[in-house]
């Protein structure tokens, strides 16, 4: 269920960085770039994520690893696909 939530707040991330994107970049070219630029954001929040499992749960960082894998990876293929489609037009 945590990764869920988890991903669940990454979409929305993605949702804020590509309205931002929109409003500091006047048009569909910036919400673009916010969604490429939420990538790496998000990268960092997932593995703060991951640290946190291992420092605080108590999972070794081969348990964890396939956790930051689907976190990350699930919510990066969306932005990117949001990325390439806001480019399009």
């Amino acid at each position: 269920m945590h990764m869920v939530l988890v991903m669940l707040g990454g979409v929305l991330l993605l949702g804020v960085f590509v309205l931002f994107g929109w409003l500091w970049g006047h048009g569909l070219g910036g919400s673009a770039t916010g969604a490429r630029a939420f990538v790496a954001a998000w990268l960092i929040v997932a593995i703060i994520n991951m640290w946190v499992g291992v420092t605080r749960a108590g999972y070794t960082v081969m348990q964890e690893l396939p956790i930051l894998l689907v976190n990350f990876a699930v919510p990066a293929a969306i932005a990117m696909l949001v990325a390439w489609q806001l480019s399009r037009t």
